[in-house]
C-alpha cells in the first residue's frame, strides 16, 4: 500500500487490509481514497469501540410499516407511531421497521429505491418521528435489488453505472455447487439491447443479485448506509448477507470475501458512530450463523436462528432435551456483541438452523404438527436436484395451539411460556408485532398472494384492533397485557443483562427447562424455570442450591419462598423467575 496521505492511513488502518483481501492492492489504493472523500465529513471517531451498546433494558419490536392500518386517510407509518406511543412506550425501546421502500415484490425485499419511503406508507418525516421515540433498525437489503430498479433498467440499456452492477452467467455453466434458499431457477433471463442475458438471482427473478466484485457497488452501499445513519438508524440489518459473494465452483455462501465486507461495513460504522450496531441475518445452520461474530470484528448482533424451531419443538413435545443440549453448546456472545433472540418474524420459522440439533423422528413430527395447525412448508432446491424443507410458514400463536397429540386448551399459556423463555435467555429479545397481538394464521393472505409467508403478515385494522384490546376476554388483550407486564419486569433485572452469566441446570424432570442467570457484579441471581408440558410438574427447590441467607421470590407471580427445601408444583406451561433481588 503506497498511500502517502498521513491523514488517511491512521483512520483506515483496519480497512486497508480488508480491501486488499477482497479487491487486491491496486484497487484498494483507489478505494481508500474514495472512502476518505465520502466519509471525511462524517468521521467522528475519537474514542474506542463502544462495548456497552445495550443492557437488560433493550427490547426490540419487529413490524411492517403497514401491519396496522386505519380506514381514514392517515398514512400507515403515522398509525404505527400512534399505536406504539399508546400501547408500548414503556415496553419496547427499539423498532425494526421492515423494508418501507418502494418495492416490486416479496413485501418490500425487492427494493426499487433504497433512498425513498414508499409513499403509500408515509415519508421520511414519519420514519424520523418514530426514530425520535425508539431506537430504529433499518434493513439494508444488500444482496439483491428489484428488477424494476433504475440500476436494472440501466443494465437492460447497457448504460452506466447499472450495466456493471450485476452478475452475468452463461446458462450452460455448472452451478450445481451453489447453496439455494429457494426452489426457483438460479438465473433470470433478461432482455437487453444486446440480446438475452442471464443474471444471478438467488431469491427469485424479481430480486437480482448485485455484483460486489465491482468495488463501485460497495461504494454505493456505503453511501446508502450513511444516509440511513443521517435518518436516525441505530441498528443496520444486513439482509441475506451470507449470499453476498459469488465464486462459481463453490457453494457461494459465507465466502471469505463476504465476511471481509461485513467487517468493512462495521469499521465504517465505527468511524461514523460507534453507538450504531450491525446485525446480520443469516438463516442457516447454527455453526455457520455463529461465524458472523467473526473474531469480535464482524456483526455486533446475530439472529439466534436455532431458537424458534427448537423452542417450538420443545413445547409441542413437552420435553427440554434438545433445547438444553443446544443451549449448553452455545458460546457466550463475544464482548461488545449480542444474540438477537426472536421466535417469530415476517419470515417463516427456518428449519435449516435446526439441522443436526433434532433427531429425524422429532423433525418430521415438527413438520407434520405445524401442518395440522394450519402451517405451510416451503421448500428449497439442493445441489443434487432434490428439494428439502426450508421454513415453516405459520403464525407463532397458532403454532402453539397444541402438542404432537393435537390441539388442546393450553394455547395461551403455552404461547406466553415461549415468549418468557425467549426474554430470559442471554441476548436482546425481539418481538414480532403479531406475536404481541396473538395474531392467528392469515390464510386469506396466502390465497390472495400465492405466497406462503403471507400467512404471518396480517394487516390489522386499527379500530378493530383497539376494540379487541379493550375487551379483556380476547387473546389479543390477554397476550399483550401479560407480555408487556413481563417485559417491563425483565427490563429492571440486572441478571438479564446480555453480558450476565448464563448456566444450564439439569433437573431430573425432563419436562422442565431451567437455567441460571447472574448479574455481572454477582449481586443478583435469577433461576429461570419453565414447565414445557401440559401436566402438573414438581420441582424440589433444594435442587437449585438457593443461598439460605437470602430471601427468594418469583418475579412473575410475586410468590416468596420461606423454606428453600419446599416442593413447588408448576402448572402446565408455568414460568418462574426466582430471584434474590426484587
Amino acid at each position: 500500500m503506497t498511500i502517502s496521505n498521513q491523514r488517511i492511513k491512521p483512520i483506515f488502518r483496519n480497512v486497508i487490509p480488508l480491501l486488499e483481501k477482497v479487491y487486491g492492492q491496486a484497487t484498494a489504493e483507489t478505494l481508500v481514497k474514495q472512502l476518505y472523500e465520502l466519509l471525511q465529513e462524517h468521521i467522528t471517531q475519537t474514542r474506542g469501540e463502544n462495548l456497552y451498546k445495550w443492557d437488560q433494558n433493550k427490547v426490540i419490536l419487529i413490524t411492517y410499516g403497514d401491519s396496522i392500518c386505519n380506514n381514514s386517510a392517515e398514512k400507515p407509518l403515522v398509525t404505527l407511531d400512534r399505536f406504539l406511543s399508546k400501547y408500548l412506550p414503556e415496553t419496547i425501546t427499539g423498532v425494526h421497521i421492515l423494508p418501507f421502500f418502494p418495492y416490486s415484490s416479496d413485501d418490500g425485499f425487492a427494493v426499487i429505491d433504497y433512498l425513498q419511503v414508499n409513499p403509500e406508507l408515509g415519508d421520511w418525516k414519519d420514519i424520523e418521528a418514530i426514530a425520535d421515540k425508539f431506537n430504529l433498525m433499518l434493513d439494508l437489503v444488500i444482496n439483491h435489488i428489484s428488477s424494476k430498479s433504475v440500476w436494472l433498467q440501466q443494465y437492460k440499456q447497457q448504460q452506466k453505472p447499472g450495466c456493471d452492477y450485476f452478475i452475468e452467467v452463461d446458462p450452460d455453466t455448472d452451478l450445481s455447487e451453489v447453496v439455494r434458499p429457494r426452489s426457483s431457477s438460479l438465473l433470470a433471463e433478461i432482455e437487453t439491447v444486446k440480446g438475452k442475458k442471464h443474471l444471478w438471482a438467488t431469491f427469485g427473478h424479481d430480486q437480482i443479485d448485485l455484483n460486489f466484485a465491482n468495488p463501485d457497488v460497495l461504494i454505493e452501499f456505503i453511501k446508502i448506509i450513511l444516509f440511513y445513519v443521517e435518518k436516525g438508524a441505530k441498528y443496520i440489518r444486513l439482509d441475506a448477507v451470507g449470499f453476498l459473494w459469488k465464486k462459481i465452483g463453490t457453494p457461494c455462501i459465507h465466502l471469505p470475501q463476504t465476511h471481509a465486507i461485513v467487517r468493512i461495513i462495521r469499521e465504517v460504522l465505527q468511524m461514523v458512530n460507534s453507538d450504531i450496531a450491525l446485525i446480520t441475518e443469516t438463516n442457516v445452520p447454527n455453526r455457520e450463523n455463529l461465524s458472523y461474530f467473526g473474531n469480535r470484528d464482524e456483526a455486533h448482533m446475530i439472529y439466534n436462528f436455532s431458537l424458534p424451531p427448537l423452542l417450538i419443538n420443545a413445547l409441542i413435545q413437552g420435553k427440554s432435551e434438545h433445547l438444553k443440549t443446544w443451549m449448553m453448546s452455545m458460546p457466550p456472545a463475544p464482548m461488545g456483541c449480542a444474540y438477537f433472540n426472536f421466535t417469530a418474524s415476517h419470515d417463516g420459522i427456518g428449519v435449516r438452523p435446526a439441522e443436526g440439533l433434532l433427531d429425524e423422528k422429532e423433525y418430521q413430527q415438527l413438520l407434520e404438527t405445524m401442518e395440522k395447525f394450519g402451517g405451510k412448508i416451503s421448500m428449497r432446491s439442493k445441489p443434487d436436484g432434490t428439494k428439502s424443507p426450508y421454513e415453516i410458514n405459520i403464525s407463532l400463536f397458532d403454532a402453539l395451539k397444541g402438542t404432537v397429540k393435537g390441539e388442546d386448551e393450553w394455547q395461551l399459556e403455552r404461547f406466553i411460556c415461549s415468549q418468557t423463555i425467549k426474554m430470559s435467555l442471554e441476548g436482546i429479545p425481539g418481538f414480532y408485532l403479531h406475536s404481541l397481538l396473538a395474531t392467528p394464521n392469515y390464510h386469506e393472505g396466502v390465497t390472495k398472494t400465492g405466497a406462503n409467508r403471507s400467512i404471518n403478515r396480517y394487516r390489522w385494522n386499527y379500530e378493530e384492533l383497539e376494540q379487541r384490546l379493550a375487551d379483556p376476554t380476547t387473546p389479543q388483550a390477554k397476550v399483550l397485557k401479560e407480555l408487556c407486564r413481563r417485559i417491563q419486569i425483565r427490563r429492571r433485572q440486572q441478571a438479564f443483562h446480555p453480558y450476565a452469566t448464563q448456566y444450564t441446570l439439569h433437573p431430573l424432570n425432563n419436562a422442565l427447562f431451567t437455567f441460571w442467570r447472574q448479574s455481572r457484579d454477582r449481586d443478583q441471581s435469577i433461576f429461570c424455570i419453565f414447565n414445557l408440558s401440559d401436566r402438573l410438574q414438581e420441582l424440589q427447590l433444594s435442587s437449585l442450591n438457593l443461598v439460605s441467607i437470602d430471601t427468594w421470590c418469583d418475579l412473575i407471580s410475586g410468590q416468596c419462598f420461606n423454606n428453600i427445601y419446599d416442593t413447588l408444583n408448576l402448572q402446565p406451561y408455568q414460568s418462574l423467575w426466582i430471584t434474590n433481588k426484587f
